[in-house]
């Protein structure tokens, strides 16, 4: 471990030789990497489970993750279609002479990740923010989360002994994260975490003199949307689902379902709701200013008058969080009930018809996720509801739950602020690559100089659009 000067001096002199290996090259690496962290699974899940109590088969499912996720991306860059080739030959065109044009995607430079809290091995120093970047051609300084400061480490060394020198590099404490941001030598950062530690990072990043990008992943409700079929004819079917997805993980990641929208009078689907959260357990939390938020949250919302408590499950110890859920009317839904509660927590708002809940969706903030269950013949609701919820969320669920977040090629896992700091881009997924990458433009450039993804005669054999023409 070093400190953010020598982190990021070495990441910086490291860079020009990282992104020379080419594509290939790179690739080769994240499946060495990729292979050494399978290697040292046992010791990875059991330096993690002690420090955050996850459980090892939580643990290992995410490093299993994290090595499919590296993996992953080098199948991104042997196909290559990330870079976005384009090459527009000289010609005489309706505005006058064209002159040769060929552009492509290359590394910003060296960038800064921050470790998540809730998962210590699959968005920490390995996972989807490193394993992008290294894709990219990035060297990658990461700010190593105080709730796994142990594992960090571990999976650092494990991933140092393949990659050449200087391209990873770690650093921990509160004052080095904002250090890092605001180092010259950064050229991105890619965070996740709360919306307060987020903005304020987002806002350092910004206020540069030479401002740089801030991927933030920060607080998302993930509303989901009950109508009045599906309340009928399966209120103890989504009510198990929407439970289970809520309390998955203690209610600790960011894709759980914090917002149900109930049609009213849906007695049945309120009964199982509530006899499926009086079933939970209490359970430990992430670190102790997590469980302090959480229980701080929870006595507030016990004593504000427009909620009721609908269940609650196990009362446990005071170093527990023990779930509930609590209901409202859709007239109350603003303010602090349109902020996050992380821990196993939820709200159940309920609605009078579909201009009620349109309404009260049109009122929501930037979202991850937004899902929809709705029965047979019920076309029309599900369409105006998806006129409104695509405008608010990155992901649509439609007959499902959001938590389980699928590495794939198609998968875009951000929103609209404050789910993210831009919606444009995924932290999740083969898309995930693009945050780390700038256009460059060659214009009559000799052959010489051009990469071999902008040659004639395509010699490194991936998509690109010639002359307009998609190859």
């Amino acid at each position: 471990m070093a400190d953010v000067d020598q982190a990021a001096d070495a990441a910086a002199a490291a860079a020009a030789g990282f992104e020379v290996l080419g594509r290939a090259g790179r690739a080769g690496l994240l499946d060495e990497v990729a292979d050494a962290l399978e290697a040292e699974r046992g010791a990875l899940v059991d330096v993690a489970d002690r420090e955050t109590r996850l459980g090892g088969t939580r643990l290992s499912g995410e490093l299993t993750r994290t090595c499919f996720q590296l993996r992953l991306f080098g199948d991104v860059l042997r196909e290559g279609s990330y870079v976005e080739a384009v090459i527009d030959h000289a010609a005489d065109t309706a505005m006058g002479p064209r002159p040769d044009l060929r552009r492509m995607l290359v590394p910003v430079g060296p960038v800064a990740v921050f470790g998540a809290s809730n998962f210590p091995l699959a968005f920490s120093v390995p996972g989807g923010d490193t394993a992008s970047a290294l894709a990219a051609g990035c060297p990658v300084v990461v700010k190593a989360h105080p709730s796994h400061p142990a594992t960090s480490r571990r999976a650092f060394e494990v991933m140092r002994a393949v990659l050449p020198d200087g391209v990873l590099g770690l650093v921990e404490g509160y004052e080095a994260g904002a250090s890092l941001v605001k180092h010259p030598r950064i050229r991105a950062v890619g965070f996740t975490g709360s919306t307060s530690g987020g903005r304020a990072l987002f806002d350092l990043a910004a206020a540069r003199s030479e401002p740089i990008p801030f991927y933030g992943e920060l607080g998302s409700l993930n509303p989901l949307i009950v109508t009045p079929g599906a309340a009928a004819d399966r209120a103890e079917e989504i009510a198990d689902g929407f439970v289970g997805s809520m309390s998955l993980g203690n209610g600790q990641f960011c894709t759980k379902p914090g917002l149900m929208f109930v049609p009213a009078g849906a007695d049945r689907l309120r009964s199982a709701l509530a006899a499926a959260v009086s079933k939970l357990a209490a359970a430990p939390m992430l670190n102790d200013a997590i469980r302090d938020a959480y229980r701080a949250e929870i006595s507030r919302r016990e004593h504000d008058a427009r909620l009721e408590l609908v269940a609650a499950g196990e009362q446990g110890g005071s170093e527990l969080g023990s779930p509930a859920l609590f209901s409202a009317a859709v007239a109350d839904l603003d303010g602090e009930l349109l902020e996050e509660c992380f821990g196993p927590s939820a709200l159940a708002v309920e609605y009078r018809d579909l201009d009620d809940l349109l309404s009260a969706v049109s009122r929501l903030g930037g979202q991850l996720t937004a899902s929809v269950h709705a029965s047979d013949g019920e076309d029309e609701v599900v369409a105006r509801l998806h006129d409104e919820i695509r405008r608010v969320a990155g992901r649509l669920i439609f007959g499902g739950y959001p938590t389980g977040v699928a590495v794939a090629w198609a998968m875009h896992h951000g929103g609209p602020f404050p789910a993210t700091t831009n919606s444009g881009h995924t932290s999740v997924g083969a898309a995930a690559v693009r945050r780390w990458l700038r256009p460059i433009c060659y214009q009559n450039a000799p052959r010489a100089v051009l990469p071999d993804e902008l040659r004639d005669g395509n010699p490194a054999g991936i998509p690109r659009r010639v002359d307009g023409v998609l190859e």
